[in-house]
């Protein structure tokens, strides 16, 4: 008798949904790289400065990390159905309102929304398959599903470029309402409304410690080299958002219920790939805003060819994908860790070699090498963080991870902000390009303290 396979081909009454789901993720990915090939437009569309127009990005990365521990509850509670056609809704009202504002505080309150719709496509989205599809095909939709994320941030900057260019940069915010509501009439056809028959109480307290730690460490940063506010008011920011990350520290050690319980930092390798993880994104999560900012501010090309000049490192990560796991199991996570973060940190540091000049060849070769190490890298943290984590902390653990991957970024992006305006308010606006060049430098450097967190990797862990 032959065994049954283990792996499936996806059945076609499960098509619809894997495409429902894939317009979520498709939609979340585009928009969180369309929108850095716009910036300097936008800046001059809403009379801001743009190095001060971080915060467009920060403020929906940040809602984005704040609300992702709320998906799986919310889910489990209202029904997986509910939850999803809420965030689609939400997404799409926002993308509207971000279309429609004509000042940056009304395209902030827009991105917030924005970003809260965000937070739930992808994960609610995935646990509707896991929960509807049965296990064997899983894989294959899965492998479907992430078409569409590997799509959105391949289109994002090459199409943001050309919409500015071409039409202007309220586009690339409109340009979600068709895949909005086309997502909305296929809800209902294709997603049953999945709920849990018993949900625990939501851990309101220990949400709001995680939101106020997030978001006075990330603006507490984001203003320190603000020139309307004191720098008593940053450092009050994050004075702030420390106390309530260890206040949430007690709580998640002494609350039976808490959203991420203190018991999976027992696990050694989850606790050194949590913080690695934390340390490597700042640089290499910061890059894909302060590139095409630099290429456009300092540089003086235009939106296309700045998109045009990111599909390079999208490609690099795609290449990367097939060769990750032989290097893994060739050298060991300890030894790819350690080597590709310095690397990643030496590439990240020798984009200040870039000039004007620099030749468009070697830029598509740096860009595309950037790429391919920073996938290597982000691929082996996240296979690593995972790994050893038992079933029962499984769940919660990758939640974790993705809240961490995100609250990095939006404190990643920050920081370059800030570092260029810091740079360019001590060097002058004559030399901004120098500001973007030292702060380049910067934050390839915090790829070395990452290193010595990968050095604590036991030398024998196992592939």
């Amino acid at each position: 008798m032959n065994a049954t396979p283990t792996h499936q081909a996806l059945q076609p009454e499960f098509r619809l949904l894997v495409l429902l789901v894939s317009i979520g993720f498709f939609m979340q990915g585009l928009d969180t790289t369309i929108v850095n090939t716009a910036i300097p437009a936008m800046a001059r569309s809403l009379g801001e400065d743009p190095l001060q127009l971080h915060s467009v990005v920060v403020a929906y990365v940040l809602s984005v990390a704040a609300c992702i521990p709320l998906s799986g509850w919310l889910a489990d509670r209202f029904g997986v159905r509910n939850t999803y056609f809420s965030a689609i809704i939400i997404f799409t009202l926002a993308s509207l309102g971000c279309g429609l504002s004509s000042s940056l505080n009304e395209l902030l309150c827009f991105r917030v929304l924005q970003g809260i719709g965000g937070a739930l496509l992808l994960p609610v989205g995935r646990l509707a398959m896991l929960k509807v599809i049965p296990r064997t095909q899983f894989l294959s939709a899965m492998s479907l599903m992430s078409l569409a994320g590997l799509i959105g941030p391949l289109m994002g900057p090459t199409l943001g470029g050309w919409l500015v260019e071409h039409t202007s940069w309220h586009w690339i915010f409109l340009i979600n309402l068709p895949m909005g509501l086309l997502g909305c009439c296929i809800t209902f056809k294709a997603m049953p409304n999945v709920t849990e028959p018993t949900v625990q109480r939501f851990d309101l307290s220990g949400f709001v410690l995680l939101v106020i730690a997030m978001a006075g460490l990330t603006l507490g940063i984001e203003q320190f080299a603000s020139v309307e506010n004191s720098l008593r008011w940053s450092l009050g920011l994050m004075l702030v958002g420390l106390i309530a990350a260890l206040l949430y520290a007690v709580h998640a050690h002494t609350h039976q219920n808490a959203l991420f319980r203190s018991k999976m930092f027992k696990h050694r390798i989850y606790a050194i790939g949590i913080i690695g993880n934390f340390f490597a994104r700042l640089g290499g999560n910061a890059m894909p805003f302060l590139l095409p900012l630099m290429l456009q501010v300092a540089f003086g090309l235009e939106p296309l060819m700045t998109g045009l000049l990111m599909i390079p490192t999208v490609l690099g990560s795609l290449v990367s994908k097939p060769i990750i796991r032989p290097i893994i199991q060739r050298f060991g996570y300890r030894n790819v860790l350690l080597v590709n973060t310095l690397l990643v940190g030496g590439c990240i540091a020798s984009f200040a070699l870039s000039t004007p000049s620099t030749p468009t060849w070697i830029l598509i070769g740096h860009f595309f090498i950037f790429g391919l190490l920073n996938s290597l890298q982000f691929v082996s943290m996240n296979t690593l963080t995972l790994k050893d984590l038992p079933q029962q902390d499984a769940s919660s653990g990758n939640s974790f991870l993705s809240m961490i991957m995100m609250v990095s970024m939006s404190i990643g992006v920050a920081l370059a902000g800030t570092l260029v305006n810091m740079f360019m308010a001590y060097y002058g606006p004559a030399h901004l390009l120098s500001a973007f060049h030292i702060t380049l430098i910067c934050l390839g450097a915090i790829n070395l303290i990452t290193a010595l967190i990968f050095w604590q990797i036991p030398k024998h862990t196992a592939v």
